[in-house]
């Protein structure tokens, strides 16, 4: 009986190691309160470790999706219904991708499933595409950086790498 406890003693303390090996980056958590709506992105964060962006994504082709972060997909989480242009994203939680649309030309994609691993994509779960700016100015930022932040009446949701910077803005609804 004692060789059987040791035994699942061992067992549980090497699965419990496999798995935090198995999220091998450091995780990041971005949050604001807007107007009394709590969003919150929770993600993965890649380094460079001395390439660049490009080297990074593997020059991502066009229509192809970035898991926005490493390991675990990253996950967006609204308590109310947030509007990106003219998109509405109802309240939920939702994995966050970033598709090549062309070339220098990004979108950030909302899909409804969440909690999956971050190579795990399912496009037919994709619920609404958002145009991003993309902009290549200011320090680098040797891990994946998302911040979400107050801009005018609304937020504004970066996504920092490297030279290259992400950005949308949404309002609540």
């Amino acid at each position: 009986m004692r060789t059987l406890k040791v035994v699942w003693g061992v067992a549980a303390a090497v699965s419990l190691a496999v798995s935090a090996w198995a999220q091998g980056n450091p995780r990041g958590t971005a949050s604001l309160d807007l107007n009394g709506t709590k969003i919150s992105v929770e993600y993965g964060r890649p380094s460079l470790h001395g390439k660049t962006v490009e080297d990074r994504l593997g020059e991502l082709p066009v229509g192809e999706f970035w898991r926005l972060g490493a390991d675990k997909s990253t996950t967006f989480s609204t308590s109310g219904d947030l509007v990106f242009g003219d998109v509405t994203i109802p309240k939920g939680e939702y994995s966050l991708w970033v598709l090549k649309d062309k070339e220098n030309s990004f979108q950030l994609v909302f899909n409804k499933q969440h909690g999956q691993w971050g190579t795990d994509h399912d496009p037919s779960k994709d619920f609404a595409k958002i145009p991003l700016k993309v902009e290549k100015e200011g320090p680098a930022a040797e891990q994946v950086t998302i911040t979400l932040e107050k801009e005018g009446d609304g937020g504004e949701l970066s996504i920092r790498w490297g030279d290259m910077e992400l950005t949308t803005n949404f309002k609540t609804k």
